[in-house]
């Protein structure tokens, strides 16, 4: 297999450490070990007190999978897979996918999503927003037209990185239709998970409403705690999930026995993680969206309505690429241009999850009330 180069994690290995300040974080502030132990029930503590480091089970362990199956309606403990999410992702696109298959996916989109399939000699199809609509709206319609007979796999990701976009339950339930109607796989990234502005809008995993759906969630985004390099499929088609779990003896074989712990915890404690969360996530996007209003000239931005990223579109003469460079050089904030989402060279990823986000947007707005000058 040749892969490309991963142009979104190239891109953060260049400034993540080195930048000032993250303007673009799709993740929320991480939380100090203090805190995740100290929301721990007694048994829990146990646990971590008596922990030994071995090797642990490859599915995961039956506490984790435990924690983890309370936050679905239909999924039962076979029905779940731990390893890293980018593990995950790459190893169900090897076991699903063969040299000449359809995919299609959205875009933009995380490389990892459709690059993995694209390595694989499949061909790939991407579904787009409908340009005729002020916000960013995907259509079911046209992921529909999209299909061939070759087509094996759909990939969504709802809530979306970067746009912010989720579909209303309405467009959910026929995007699900649709991949049941021909026999499809449907890989549903569910990374944000829970991160809805309003919670009412929540929508239930895709592998509680159909049987070939197969979800990926994780730590990183919904609870603050990427470092724990966890993530999970949850699938009613065992089958799949069977030929994951062949597959990851060749990779990381097991977990990490300290996340395992860790993440046990969060998921039995998660409004603690999540609603703190969101209430970064909520100030920072009034605050953003006030700044758009003083700047109307300078950038369109469509608010989001779920999830930690907005994708701004920049009214700028050069490219996006370029106006991040000089940025970062200038005032130290680092900016994802649109260029790491292969998708034009206009657009910039916003991230709402930091709580330095005012201090941010302040140097970011003098810089561009400088540059407009």
């Amino acid at each position: 297999m040749k892969i490309k180069e991963f142009a979104v994690e190239r891109y953060f290995a260049q400034y993540e450490f080195t930048a000032k300040y993250l303007l673009s974080s799709s993740d929320c502030d991480g939380y100090p070990m203090e805190f995740v132990l100290n929301l721990a029930s007694a048994e829990e503590k146990e646990r971590w007190n008596n922990l030994k480091l071995g090797y642990t089970e490859t599915r995961g362990s039956l506490e984790l999978r435990e924690a983890i199956q309370q936050h679905y309606r239909t999924i039962e403990l076979d029905e779940i897979i731990v390893s890293s999410p980018g593990e995950a992702n790459f190893i169900l696109m090897n076991v699903v996918l063969s040299k000449g298959d359809h995919v299609i996916c959205m875009a933009p989109m995380y490389q990892s999503l459709y690059e993995i399939a694209k390595s694989l000699e499949t061909d790939i199809s991407f579904w787009e927003p409908d340009q005729q609509q002020q916000d960013w709206y995907y259509d079911p319609a046209g992921l529909e037209k999209l299909i061939r007979p070759e087509t094996k796999l759909i990939i969504v990701n709802f809530p979306h990185n970067p746009t912010g976009f989720s579909p209303s339950r309405v467009d959910y339930q026929r995007i699900i239709e649709i991949a049941r109607k021909h026999n499809l796989i449907l890989f549903s990234d569910e990374m944000y998970r829970f991160l809805d502005h309003n919670p009412k809008e929540t929508l239930d995993s895709a592998c509680d409403l159909y049987e070939n759906a197969v979800s990926l969630w994780g730590t990183a985004k919904t609870f603050g705690l990427a470092g724990l390099r966890l993530g999970w499929l949850t699938s009613k088609n065992k089958e799949i999930l069977q030929k994951v779990e062949n597959f990851k003896d060749y990779l990381s074989i097991c977990n990490s026995a300290t996340s395992e712990v860790l993440a046990t915890i969060a998921l039995n404690h998660m409004d603690k993680f999540v609603q703190p969360n969101l209430q970064k996530i909520r100030r920072n996007l009034e605050l953003f969206s006030e700044f758009h209003q003083q700047n109307k000239d300078l950038f369109d931005f469509s608010k989001p309505v779920t999830g930690s990223t907005a994708f701004i579109k920049l009214k700028i003469k050069g490219t996006a690429l370029d106006f991040a460079e000089k940025l970062v050089k200038e005032t130290g904030i680092m900016l994802l241009p649109a260029e790491t989402f292969e998708y034009g060279d206009k657009h910039a990823r916003i991230g709402f999850g930091r709580e330095n986000f005012p201090e941010v947007l302040e140097i970011f707005g003098n810089y561009l009330a400088s540059a407009a000058h």
